[in-house]
């Protein structure tokens, strides 16, 4: 089994085609999973969820460990 990540954006027709890399035989079998991210909807919604992050302890101490590295 082989995973290949492939991120496109909806066009206004709703298709996506996907390439297949030329190794892989005609007539495989492959199994396809469409996962959807939404995306913010307003800039409003994009700083509260920066707020967000300022009180969220792991992000901070990721910030905490990068800035201890730079030092």
């Amino acid at each position: 089994m082989e995973a290949i990540k492939q991120i496109v954006r909806v066009s206004k027709d709703r298709e996506i085609r996907i390439k297949i890399p030329q190794y892989i035989p005609e007539n495989e079998i492959a199994e396809v999973i469409l996962i959807i991210r939404k995306k913010p909807d307003s800039f409003k919604q994009k700083i509260s969820e920066l707020k967000e992050a300022m009180r969220d302890n792991l992000f901070l101490d990721d910030l905490r460990d990068i800035s201890k590295n730079f030092n």
